[in-house]
């Protein structure tokens, strides 16, 4: 694994597109992204207001039962990280369903082995997501791993 330049976040018009999928997600259009994205409904930390944002899913094979993995992709400055990790109550939608749900901090080893899991499903996405992490990876598992290791994921656990 090879550390680079990490894009951005978005901004100005790049940044509307980047959240065109929220609209998307609240016209009840959420199933035209299958089980790939969620959105995620949570409490912001400093105005306590409701805040929306899609992020990718590395793991939902545990999807029925209620259990998503994802990762913060910016890190643990990504706003909705530190948001669930503030208030874990969040609410996810994915495709058409959506759940009630309590974010769980992953262990640099668990986050590990969702990446690698992820890499092993998703071989040309998980080179994608690690790029836009700030990592450049050959493949191997052993690189999706470490990449697993250096950005935070968080469970989302279904509640009644």
């Amino acid at each position: 694994m090879k550390v680079i330049e990490r894009p951005a976040p978005p901004t100005g018009v790049l940044r509307w597109l980047a959240r065109l999928p929220i609209h998307l997600f609240r016209a009840r259009l959420g199933w035209m992204f299958g089980t790939r994205v969620m959105l995620l409904t949570h409490t912001g930390r400093v105005s306590g207001r409701e805040r929306r944002v899609v992020i990718e899913i590395v793991n939902h094979d545990d999807l029925r039962s209620g259990h998503i993995i994802c990762c913060s992709g910016f890190g643990e400055k990504a706003d909705w990280y530190k948001n669930v990790l503030r208030t874990p109550e969040v609410t996810v939608q994915v495709g058409t369903r959506a759940m009630r749900a309590t974010a769980t901090p992953l262990s640099a080893d668990e986050g590990a082995e969702a990446m690698a899991r992820y890499a092993e499903r998703h071989p040309r996405a998980a080179r994608k997501l690690a790029r836009v992490m700030g990592f450049e990876v050959d493949g191997s598992e052993s690189d999706f791993r470490a990449v697993g290791r250096e950005r935070p994921f968080v469970r989302f656990t279904a509640r009644a």
